[in-house]
This record gives structure tokens, C-alpha cells and sequence, in this order.
């Protein structure tokens, strides 16, 4: 077939304070091969490197950790959070899919994605159809995906729970050879209205389920005497999560146009069985410009969740429970997003935009960790070719 190729690229860079920085080039191209088939394909390659909270909490003393190969240390000063400031990883991630008819109003997406990291490799498949109903004025969808991933922890997947060496040379003593695997399959269901000339409805319904390794093997946890200090022996543990997981998932989302600019609204409900609920709120509005050849697009975020069952700031010595992370991810903490993205049509079929957002986490109720703050610029490029 003769037809172009719908060319997107995108450049993202993404930095925490005094933390994780990430370099992100994208790469993605869709093409219509006849017979109302179309093809396309995405490439994403990441670099991060800087530092990431390892779990432990600060101290009025500096802490010494070994790094995760285990052939080196590292130090963090009195009463600063402590960072694995030998963080560094790449990632390459390939995924393609093929879109065809089955029926007049019924067509399929069959896709596949494969990513590659130093540590961690995912291999995964999907199946989606969409059925439209009422004049295509509703369209009702429903998917399934699996993946299986593959984690080899640099210097060796730890066992959970297990103390963790605070010198050089002891690490891999401590550790089980091997790699550790994970499985997940998810179901989606969703439809998508027609409410007016101007407006558009979608829901979703997403459950997955997770098994097999689901620790981080690079978080630990501190653990402390009764008088709230460090203990003496084995001061740190290494984290433990369950070996499986179940996620659902409601997603709202609705998208107005006015004259000319367009609204775009949408709310996520999710629990899982590890006992985390969180609601996400997003909302942008396009503004055209004089002209119609440009526009600005203010973006608003806020994400807040409860924290994981097993989720604990430190342990205490004498009580270690069966389960436990002090992963702030997996805290009672919020998010809130702002920014504003700028387009510009340069002819037809070429668009350039650029995004600047300032994002900020930071803990609520009773958890204890440090707030976290991160600048994100994104510029992208579509085309034909």
C-alpha cells in the first residue's frame, strides 16, 4: 500500500530533586496497509541514573551500606535520607501491534512488546476487539494481555528478609543465585458513548492479577532497638512483599468540545488486594490560538493513596512481621501535577509541542518521608512519511 506512515517522536526529560534523573527518547510509526488494516510499532529507550531511596530512614548518625553488586560501599550523612547513589540503569522497550477487521462493525488488535533492562527483562501479548453498536455511536471493547517478566537483581536476587552486609565482599553470602520470575494477566472491559455532537463518554473496567516475585530487591527496611535507635546487630533487612497480587481498576473519561477549544476530564478509582485504594483526577483544555495553527494546554493532576498493608516507615526489633516495605511508593502520599503544553501546526500533518509540568509528592497522614519534587520537559514531533 501507498499510504504514508503517521511518524511520532517525542524527547522526555525527567528530573528529581537531588534525586532519579531519566532521559527518554520515543519513537513510533503507524501505517494503513489496505483492506482497513493498519500496523505500527514503538520504540522507547531510557536512561536513569542519580540516586533512589533506598527504604532505610535517616539517623543523628551517617550510615554505610553496601552497594547491590556488593564490591562497594556507600555513605549517607547524619539525618539525611539515605540514597542508592550507585543507581543506574537502561532500558529498551519494543512493541508492535496489527490492527484489522473481523466483521463490518467488529475489528481486533493483536499486540506484542518486549522490554530489556540491566536487571530486568518482560515479554507480553495482548488481544483487544471493538464492536460498534447504535449507528458507531458506541463501541464496546474488551481485552486481555499477559506478560511474564524476569528479575536478575544486580549482585544476585537477596533473600527477603534476610540482613543486609554493610561492608564490601559480604554481599553475596547473603543472597540466593537465580533469577526470580512474575506472571500477570489482565482483563479489560470498556465502552465508549457518543453523548451529543460534542461530546464523548468512555469507561473502563480493568482487574489483573500478579504472581510470583513481586519484592524489589534493592529496598530495605531499618530496624530499631526499644529506645527508637538503630539495633545494634543486623540494623537492616532487606524488604518482602506477596507473591501475588490483585489489581481493579475504573476509569472514567469524557472529552467536550466547545467552539473551538476542547475540554478533557478523567478519574481513576484502584484498589488491589494488598490493601492500597487511590483516586487520580486529570484534566486538560485545549485552547486554540488566533489562527487555529497553535495552542496552549494547561494540564492539572492529583493522585493520592492510602498506604499497602504490610507498608512499615522502620520495624521494631522483637516484632517482624511477615510482610513488610518501607518503599514510599507504597505509602499513604499524594501527587499533584501541574503544566502547560504549547503546539504549533507547522504545515499539514507536521505538528511540534513542547511540555513543561512541575510535579510534587509528598506524604500525608501519618507517614514520614521526605516530599519529593520533579520538573518534567517533553518535546515531540509528528509527521508523514
Amino acid at each position: 500500500d501507498n499510504s504514508p506512515w503517521q511518524v511520532d517522536m517525542a524527547f522526555l526529560y525527567y528530573a528529581e530533586k537531588d534525586r532519579v534523573t531519566v532521559v527518554e527518547p520515543v519513537v513510533a510509526a503507524r501505517k494503513d496497509i489496505g483492506n482497513e488494516q493498519f500496523v505500527g510499532v514503538r520504540l522507547v529507550l531510557d536512561s536513569m541514573t542519580g540516586a533512589s531511596p533506598s527504604g532505610a530512614i535517616p539517623t543523628d548518625k551517617p550510615q554505610t551500606f553496601a552497594s547491590p553488586s556488593g564490591k562497594t560501599t556507600y555513605t549517607t550523612p547524619a539525618g539525611e535520607t539515605p540514597l542508592d547513589t550507585t543507581f543506574r540503569d537502561f532500558r529498551t522497550a519494543l512493541s508492535a501491534e496489527w490492527e484489522t477487521p473481523l466483521h463490518e462493525h467488529l475489528k481486533s488488535i493483536i499486540g506484542g512488546n518486549y522490554s530489556q533492562e540491566q536487571d530486568y527483562s518482560s515479554l507480553g501479548l495482548s488481544v483487544n476487539l471493538a464492536w460498534d453498536l447504535n449507528k458507531r455511536n458506541t463501541t464496546l471493547a474488551t481485552g486481555i494481555s499477559m506478560s511474564h517478566d524476569q528479575v536478575n537483581a544486580v549482585g544476585y536476587v537477596p533473600v527477603e528478609l534476610s540482613a543486609v552486609p554493610t561492608k564490601a565482599g559480604e554481599q553475596k553470602t547473603l543472597q540466593s543465585k537465580g533469577g526470580k520470575s512474575k506472571d500477570i494477566q489482565e482483563l479489560l472491559l470498556g465502552v465508549t458513548q457518543v453523548i451529543g455532537p460534542k461530546t464523548l463518554l468512555q469507561l473502563n473496567f480493568t482487574l489483573a492479577d500478579e504472581q510470583g516475585y513481586l519484592t524489589d530487591p534493592y529496598k530495605i527496611l531499618s530496624v530499631l532497638d526499644s529506645s527508637g535507635q538503630l539495633r545494634t546487630t543486623d540494623p537492616y533487612l532487606y524488604e518482602k512483599r506477596p507473591d501475588s497480587r490483585r489489581r481493579q481498576a475504573v476509569y472514567l473519561k469524557t472529552n467536550h468540545q466547545f467552539n473551538t477549544d476542547v475540554l478533557q476530564f478523567s478519574y481513576r478509582y484502584y484498589t488491589d488486594d494488598w490493601g492500597i485504594i487511590s483516586h487520580t483526577y486529570n484534566l486538560h483544555y485545549r485552547y486554540e490560538l488566533a489562527g487555529g495553527r497553535h495552542y496552549l494546554q494547561p494540564h492539572a493532576r492529583y493522585y493520592i493513596q492510602n498506604k499497602a498493608d504490610f507498608y512499615h516507615y522502620s520495624l521494631q526489633d522483637g516484632s517482624i512481621p511477615a510482610y513488610a516495605s518501607a518503599d514510599y511508593r507504597l505509602g499513604d502520599m499524594s501527587t499533584t501535577t501541574l503544566g502547560l503544553k504549547y503546539g504549533l501546526l507547522l504545515r499539514q500533518s507536521h505538528e511540534f509541542g513542547a511540555r513543561l509540568e512541575v510535579m510534587k509528592q509528598q506524604a500525608v497522614g501519618d507517614a514520614q518521608f521526605a516530599d519529593n519534587t520533579a520538573v518534567i520537559i517533553q518535546a515531540n514531533y509528528s509527521f508523514l512519511f
